[in-house]
């Protein structure tokens, strides 16, 4: 031991008397300098000044980033603190919640008047309820004020569209459905295809005609010629209500239509007679074959199994795929294989595309009953309420 009183140690530092570490480099710095010579007791009362100095610093450094997370999230918890008894006294507000109040009765107002003159479906209509939560009430106030001048300048916008209807429904009639049709149609439209339409003026007008006369009651000689000479069909031919379907066995909208009339068998049985017409788009390139191949299921007895396998399965109606149905339903997979080889039905298809021109049928599924098109042929329930009301009938 030597006058400044330091020991070895065995990790290599030097411990002083009052259990203060010191590094050895600072004790090798003392014996440099003499400091342990009883000559230099002040150098010695210096250094341990020093080294009490050096400890105080490094515990100020160790402590401050602490000390300074701490303080700064008392600072935040109590910013935060602030901010929601702002929030909530905001919120608490009369006069905020009135404000609001009255943002949504004006808004609404407005957006009513406008919806009333451009209509419910229009794009005009649609466009001002998406965003009319974000009108402040200076601008809905205002455009309450000032309505008769939206109002005008709506219809001076819409003006080409405005008189597309009325000539449409001067041609064919303003009493008639397929009036409403037009102005339901056009009022959803933007003026930029009303001019379209404007321009294509005797081919639209054609098809509203077409349409007019499709939803008049057919006669009876038309019913008696979409209904009669059959195989693809169910129910007894006395039942006093006849459906037509012409459908098409790769369209989607068809494949509900068949929906609903699996569930018009299962729930009025015997009281109707429905009827399945083939009517193939020229836009679906395996749907003629899929008719033909259904025809010849038909011949084996087995029409409505298969014609509930191409509806499941409308997405795979390859020649692979129709005689993979056959054989899953037990057909004679010979004679039906060689009535699709030898296109045995393809007259009998083409004749009801036939019959369906006849009665002014343009796409599928449609739907006729006791010679009146239904107009929702893909929801049950609307196809029901008709079938109840001519039920009801005496």
């Amino acid at each position: 031991m030597n006058d400044v009183g330091y020991t070895d140690s065995t990790k290599g530092k030097m411990r002083y008397r009052n259990e203060i570490m010191l590094p050895l480099s600072i004790g090798r710095a003392e014996t440099r300098f003499g400091i342990g010579s009883r000559s230099k007791r002040p150098a010695i009362r210096t250094v341990r000044r020093n080294v009490k100095a050096y400890h105080r610093r490094r515990t100020a450094y160790a402590v401050f980033p602490c000390t300074a997370l701490v303080m700064w999230v008392v600072i935040f918890s109590i910013a935060t603190a602030g901010c929601g008894q702002n929030e909530k006294r905001r919120f608490k507000n009369p006069d905020f919640e009135s404000k609001g109040a009255e943002q949504s009765r004006l808004c609404k107002a407005y957006v009513v008047k406008i919806c009333e003159i451009a209509g419910d479906e229009s794009i005009v209509c649609k466009s001002i309820k998406r965003v009319n939560h974000l009108l402040p009430v200076s601008v809905c106030r205002l455009g309450i004020e000032n309505i008769d001048r939206s109002v005008q300048k709506l219809r001076q916008v819409r003006k080409v569209c405005n008189d597309l209807i009325d000539d449409f429904c001067r041609e064919i009639g303003p009493e008639t459905s397929s009036c409403g049709f037009a102005r339901r149609e056009i009022e959803k439209i933007s003026v930029e295809e009303c001019m379209t339409m404007r321009k294509n003026y005797s081919q639209e007008l054609a098809t509203l005609r077409t349409r007019e006369e499709m939803l008049n009651p057919l006669t009876a000689e038309k019913q008696k010629l979409i209904s009669e000479g059959v195989s693809t069909a169910f129910g007894p031919e006395t039942a006093s209500l006849k459906i037509v379907t012409f459908s098409d066995f790769q369209s989607p909208y068809c494949a509900e239509g068949a929906r609903v009339i699996r569930r018009i068998k299962d729930t009025y049985g015997d009281k109707v007679r429905v009827v399945f017409r083939h009517f193939p788009q020229p836009y679906h390139d395996k749907a003629r074959l899929a008719a033909q191949a259904s025809l010849a299921a038909a011949a084996q007895g087995k029409f409505w199994q298969y014609h509930d396998l191409l509806f499941k399965h409308q997405d795979k109606l390859d020649k692979s795929d129709l005689v993979r149905y056959a054989r899953r339903l037990k057909l004679d997979i010979n004679a039906f294989k060689k009535a699709l080889d030898d296109e045995r039905y393809k007259e009998a298809v083409d004749t009801d595309i036939q019959v369906g021109e006849s009665v002014h049928v343009t796409g599928v599924p449609t739907t006729i009953l006791n010679g009146t098109v239904l107009t929702n042929p893909t929801h049950f329930d609307l196809v029901a309420k008709e079938i109840d009301k001519a039920l009801s009938k005496p």
